[in-house]
């Protein structure tokens, strides 16, 4: 099992914790993480973009010329494709991007994720996430703390209120509650910044 050192928000080592093998020292497989992240931002897309076909640009109601006899060209509407101001030939329409992958499969990207994050030194446990006064200032001089100069993502047993109210003003640092993690925000963050008792229920959600 990795272990892993334990901090205090002053950056010192407390202790250690054993993580569990099966969660975060998995084999991180790529295609799972591929997969996974392609869904949750097709998931995220509105598909409400949508083009003007003939039937529905205004006008063109009347035929501009009579069928024969004018040596031009046959045409039964101004609004026709092939003309200006005509409508759109197979333009986009609304319609849903979603898609879904296996429960499993979401669970084994989340486990390749955290497992990433223990294998590039990138994950900090903290034995607890208690700070000095709910201002971004606090949180700041934590983060200066734990060495965490780039993005990172701030996870919590419930998703503290406090520590989302001193971290959203901060460019780079996300919040979140140990039972939403997913692979996208895994990924997305270069830190993962936890606390003992999230682990603890990271390990009892994936177990």
């Amino acid at each position: 099992m990795p272990k892993v050192d334990v901090l205090n928000i002053q950056g010192e080592k407390v202790s250690e914790i054993e993580l569990n093998d099966e969660i975060f020292g998995v084999d991180v497989n790529e295609y799972v993480l591929h997969s996974v992240v392609r869904m949750q931002l097709a998931n995220k897309r509105q598909g409400t973009h949508a083009t003007k076909t003939r039937s529905f640009v205004r006008g063109g109601g009347r035929k501009p010329w009579k069928q024969k006899g004018t040596g031009r060209a046959r045409a039964g509407s101004i609004r026709s494709p092939l003309w200006v101001g005509g409508g759109t030939t197979f333009g986009p329409q609304p319609r849903s991007y979603n898609f879904t992958v296996p429960k499993k499969v979401r669970r084994l990207a989340v486990k390749s994720a955290l497992s990433s994050k223990v294998q590039e030194n990138n994950i900090i446990v903290l034995d607890n996430f208690e700070l000095p006064e709910v201002k971004t200032k606090a949180m700041v001089a934590i983060l200066k703390n734990l060495n965490v100069d780039r993005k990172a993502l701030l996870v919590t047993t419930d998703g503290c209120k406090n520590v989302q109210r001193a971290s959203q003003n901060i460019p780079g640092i996300s919040s979140a509650a140990a039972k939403d993690l997913n692979a996208y925000d895994l990924l997305k963050h270069d830190k993962l910044v936890i606390t003992k008792d999230a682990v603890a229920r990271v390990e009892e959600v994936l177990a």
